[in-house]
C-alpha cells in the first residue's frame, strides 16, 4: 500500500471543491483527490476522479470509497463548505495517527461565516460515544487497513447509517483519537446544508434513518458484548409499607416566575390513591422559598431545605427520594414547568402495575413561558421498543419526561448530584434489570424560556454537557459487558 493520503470530498460543482482542491493540493502528503458527486455533475476537474454515490452516508459510497483507498491513510471530507488546512495540519494528524495507531484521527477546528469566525472544539471519544451524531468535525482521516476491515465486516446495507457503521467497526479494532489543537477552516459557501436541530432524532420525518441507526449501534453491541436480551427483573410492589402512594419532587432554587404553577399543578391531580408534594428548596434567594410557603396550609406539602448546601438537581432528588414521607413512587415535576392536566399522577401509577416496571417515561409537549406550543412540538420518543429500547438509550440524548420511579429501587441505585444528565444516568442504570413502562399521551409542559437549564448553551458548555453524558454512557457500556459475563 503506498505512502501518504487519499481523499474524498463532496462534489457539487467545479466553483464548490476548487477552494479545497487547492488546500489539499499544497500538502505533499496527498496523492489522489476524488469526487463524491450524488448530484450527477458533470463538471469536470483536472487530476480528480468523479464518482458518483446516492449519498455520504450510506453503506454503498463507503464501500466505493474503500474500493478506491490504495494509500495508507483515507481522509473523508463530510462538507460541502471550503476546507482551508492550517500550516502542516495534515502532517500534525498523519503523524499523530501513526504515533497513536489511532483508527481515526479528527480535530477542533474554526468555522468561518463572512467575517466572523468561531472555534468548534470537539470532544474525546471514549467507549461510551456511541450518539450517531457524536461531532468529529469535517476532517476524518481514517487509516486504511482498518477502514478496509470494517467494511469487510458490513453485512447490512445501510441508506443512511452506513458512515456510522464505519465509524463503530472501526472503533472495535483502534482508538479513535482527538487532536486538541484547531487544524483547519471550514469556510462557509452557501452550499453547506449539514447540521441540525437536537431534537431530529425524535422528528417522526427521521424515523428511517433512526431505524438504521438503531440497528447499527445494536450489531455494535453485540460485537462488543454489551448487547441486553429483552429479559427484565419482574417487580413485586409491597416491598415496603409506604403512607403515600406516589410523591411528586420538586427540585427548585430561585424559580420565583414558575414555581408556584408547578405546585398548583401536583396539588390539582385527582387520583384515587393517597399523594402528597414534595419541594426540595435548595436555598433560593428570589423569594422562591416564601412563593412555596403559600401553600402550606395544604397538608400534602411538604417543603423541605436540605442541610447540605453543595447539592445539584440530583442531589436535592436524593433529598426528596430518602425523605420519610416520600411515597411508593416518585415522580419527576421540574420547578419551571406543569402537568398537562389533573390526570397525569394517575396515569403515570396505573402504567408501575399494567407494565410492571420500575421506571416510567411519559410525553410531553415544548412550549414558551405562557405555554403555547413551539417547535418541534410533542417529543414522544417513539423510538423506544420494549425489547430493543434500553440497548437503543446507549445511543441517543434522552429518555424523555416526565420520569418516575419505584422508590425502593431509586433508593437503592441513588441519584448522581449532578444537575445535568442525572436523569439519563437513572434511565441507563434502571433499564439494566428492569423494564421501562412507556407512556404516549402528552403529560407534561415543558417550557423552553431564557431562564431554564435547557436555553441555549455555548460550545464549551455543550462539550461539558456532552462528555458528561458519553462518560455515563461508557460506565453502562462497561457494566452491562460485565453483568453479561457473570451469565
Amino acid at each position: 500500500m503506498k505512502a501518504h493520503i487519499n481523499c474524498f470530498i463532496p462534489f457539487h460543482s467545479f466553483s464548490q471543491v476548487k477552494e479545497t482542491i487547492a488546500s489539499l493540493r499544497a500538502s505533499a502528503l496527498i496523492d489522489k483527490i476524488y469526487l463524491l458527486t450524488d448530484n450527477g455533475c458533470t463538471d469536470s476537474v483536472d487530476g480528480c476522479e468523479v464518482i458518483n454515490i446516492d449519498s455520504l452516508r450510506s453503506t454503498a459510497t463507503i464501500k466505493k470509497i474503500s474500493s478506491k483507498a490504495d494509500t495508507s491513510y483515507t481522509l473523508i471530507y463530510t462538507k460541502s463548505a471550503d476546507l482551508r488546512l492550517g500550516m502542516f495540519a495534515l502532517d500534525r494528524m498523519f503523524q499523530i495517527a501513526k504515533d497513536s495507531g489511532a483508527g481515526l484521527i479528527y480535530a477542533d477546528h474554526y468555522q468561518v461565516v463572512g467575517d466572523e469566525k468561531k472555534n468548534a472544539p470537539v470532544i474525546a471519544y471514549q467507549k461510551g460515544s456511541l450518539r450517531d451524531d457524536f461531532n468529529f468535525g469535517s476532517v476524518l482521516l481514517y487509516k486504511t487497513d482498518l477502514l478496509k476491515k470494517a467494511v469487510a465486516d458490513m453485512d447490512k446495507e445501510y441508506k443512511f447509517a452506513g458512515i456510522y457503521d464505519l465509524r463503530l467497526k472501526v472503533s472495535q479494532h483502534a482508538d479513535l483519537v482527538h487532536i486538541n489543537e484547531y487544524l483547519y477552516s471550514e469556510i462557509e459557501n452557501n452550499t453547506d446544508k449539514s447540521g441540525g436541530s437536537h431534537f431530529d432524532y425524535v422528528d417522526p420525518k427521521n424515523r428511517d434513518m433512526q431505524i438504521e441507526m438503531e440497528q447499527a449501534c445494536t450489531d455494535h453491541l453485540k460485537k462488543v458484548g454489551a448487547y441486553l436480551a429483552p429479559q427484565f427483573k419482574k417487580i413485586e410492589f409491597n416491598q415496603a409499607d409506604f403512607e403515600y402512594e406516589a410523591s411528586v419532587i420538586i427540585p427548585v432554587r430561585n424559580r420565583i416566575r414558575t414555581v408556584a404553577d408547578a405546585i398548583k399543578s401536583v396539588l390539582s391531580q385527582k387520583t384515587n390513591f393517597k399523594f402528597n408534594l414534595i419541594v426540595v428548596d435548595n436555598y433560593s434567594t428570589d423569594g422562591t422559598t416564601e412563593a412555596i410557603d403559600k401553600f402550606a396550609s395544604d397538608e400534602r406539602l411538604v417543603h423541605v431545605i436540605p442541610e447540605n448546601k453543595e447539592l445539584g438537581i440530583g442531589g436535592c432528588w436524593n433529598s426528596g427520594v430518602h425523605h420519610p414521607k416520600c411515597g411508593k413512587f416518585a415522580v419527576q415535576l421540574d420547578s419551571d414547568d406543569v402537568y398537562s392536566g389533573e390526570d397525569t399522577l394517575q396515569k403515570i401509577v396505573d402504567a408501575f402495575y399494567e407494565q410492571n416496571c420500575a421506571m416510567v417515561v411519559g410525553t410531553y409537549m415544548l412550549t414558551d413561558f405562557d405555554m403555547n406550543e413551539i417547535p418541534p412540538g410533542i417529543i414522544d420518543h417513539k423510538e423506544w421498543t420494549p425489547d430493543n429500547g434500553r440497548n437503543n438509550a446507549l445511543r441517543i440524548n434522552g429518555l424523555g419526561a416526565p420520569r418516575a420511579f419505584y422508590t425502593p429501587v431509586l433508593r437503592e441505585i441513588k441519584v448522581p448530584n449532578t444537575s445535568y444528565g442525572e436523569d439519563y444516568a437513572l434511565g441507563l442504570n434502571f433499564s439494566r434489570e428492569y423494564q421501562i413502562g412507556r407512556i404516549y399521551d402528552v403529560l407534561y409542559l415543558c417550557r423552553r424560556w431564557d431562564d431554564n437549564s435547557d436555553a441555549s448553551l455555548d460550545i464549551v458548555k455543550a462539550n461539558a454537557h456532552n462528555t458528561y453524558k458519553d462518560r455515563i454512557r461508557t460506565w453502562e457500556l462497561e457494566a452491562r459487558i460485565a453483568l453479561n459475563k457473570t451469565k
